[in-house]
This record gives structure tokens, sequence and C-alpha cells, in this order.
């Protein structure tokens, strides 16, 4: 198991490759019992490249993903905007990724950007957030109950031509404590 120290920092628009290399292999090993091979195997980092250096590009700084990188690394990430969800309230934010590699997967990685995503969503003015995980993926909805998110909704969805199950997570924000 790496024992490189990790640090946060934001994304920058150089970083939309390591992102996109641990967008697609982190879909590979914690989806792989969720969705078929052979979409996995179809993949493309260079095509996830593109739509983060386009996301990177129009996003001003203090709203741009979080990184999670060690040894010069980028090992993880989290990213959070307004609800997506027809009909939300503009109070609610939603975390719309969070990605760290298995390499780095019960380090505390993972709860380290969750905190920093939900911060984000604070400081923006939310006072509410949503997520949405496949309904089969047990091991993110164990680390979202962990972090106090509950479940609120389901819907079919679609990746690609496959349709799936996803849950919704929400959570009430809280601002960050003074002192």
């Amino acid at each position: 198991m790496p024992t490189a120290i990790i640090h946060l920092r934001r994304a920058r628009p150089a970083d939309a490759r390591a992102i996109a290399q641990v967008h697609v292999q982190t879909w590979r090993d914690a989806y792989a019992d969720l969705l078929p091979a052979e979409f996995l195997a179809g993949l493309d980092v260079q095509q996830r490249e593109g739509h983060w250096r386009a996301e990177l590009m129009v996003r001003s700084s203090e709203r741009a993903p979080w990184l999670a990188h060690a040894d010069d690394q980028v090992v993880g990430f989290a990213s959070v905007g307004p609800s997506r969800d027809r009909g939300a309230a503009a109070s609610t934010g939603e975390l719309y990724a969070i990605y760290v590699l298995p390499d780095f997967w019960d380090r505390g990685v993972g709860t380290d950007l969750l905190r920093r995503a939900e911060h984000d969503l604070v400081a923006h003015g939310y006072a509410d957030a949503t997520l949405w995980v496949l309904a089969g993926n047990e091991r993110a909805r164990r680390f979202y109950e962990r972090a106090g998110w509950h479940l609120d909704g389901e819907r079919l969805d679609r990746i690609g031509d496959i349709e799936v199950e996803e849950v919704r997570y929400r959570r009430t924000l809280e601002p960050p404590r003074l002192g």
C-alpha cells in the first residue's frame, strides 16, 4: 500500500488528463461488477480529458474540482455545483463526482475530498446537497452513509446504452464552526 503524503489543491486546466485517468481507472475498478466489462474497457481517457479540459476552462478557480495528489500523481478528485435535478430548489447543491484510485481507498482521501466538497457547497450558499450513486455500489453507499448522507430517492438512468438504477442521497449542509 502506498505511503505517500496526500495533498489537496484545486484543479487547473493542465490537470485534465490526470483527472481523466483517475476517472476512467476508478470506473473500471469500482464498477467492475456493476457495468458490462466491454463498456468499461471502452472508456476513453482522451475523451474524458476533453470533457475535463472544457470544464476546467470555464470554471472559476474557486469552483474548480478538488484534487488529491501524492508524489506528483493525482489520486482522486471531487466536483460540486448546483443541483441538476429537475425542480430542485436553488439552495440545493450537488456532489457531481468523487473518485479515488483504489490503491488509496481506506486512507481518508475520499473523506478529505468530501469535506472540501461540502465546504465549497456551503461557501457558495447551498443549504443542502444531493448526490446520485449506482444502487449496487455498496462500498460508496456505506461511505456516504458514514459521512452523514441519507437515502432520499431512486431513478432509472442511462449510462451510454446501459439502463442503471441509481439512488439519491441528501444531506443538510452545516456552516463551518468558528473557533
